[in-house]
Formats: structure tokens, sequence, C-alpha cells
């Protein structure tokens, strides 16, 4: 009998990935000294971004059922 596959949990919370099989993160950099930002560092960090082609074998290998 073959064991299942498990998800990382931790990179399930951080990263999504789409039907076309791109790989989305959460931008760094929003989540605390913002008053030090401006508006349009701000507005930029707004949404998802794709992982770098570099490491998405490597966040596909912690997610093997998405």
């Amino acid at each position: 009998m073959k064991t299942k596959l498990k998800t990382k949990k931790a990179a399930a919370k951080r990263f999504k990935i789409t039907s076309t099989g791109k790989v989305l993160r959460n931008v760094s950099g929003k989540r605390h000294l913002l008053g030090g930002k401006s508006s349009k560092l701000k507005r930029n960090k707004r949404g998802f971004f794709q992982v770098s082609s570099s490491d998405m074998n490597k966040v596909k290998a912690c997610l093997p059922n998405s």
C-alpha cells in the first residue's frame, strides 16, 4: 500500500496555484511600519505576484495535491 503525499501546511497558507499552473505569493513589506512608506509603495504592494521560476518547483513539491 502506498502512503499518501501530504501537503506542507505552511506552504498552503502562503501560496496559491492558478488553474494554468502559475504559483502566486503575497508581497512582503505590508505588515507594519507603514507610516514611513509612501502611498504609492503601499498601493503597489497590493494583490499577488508570481513566484520566480527558480522557486516554482520547490513550491509545487510542497503542494502535491494542488
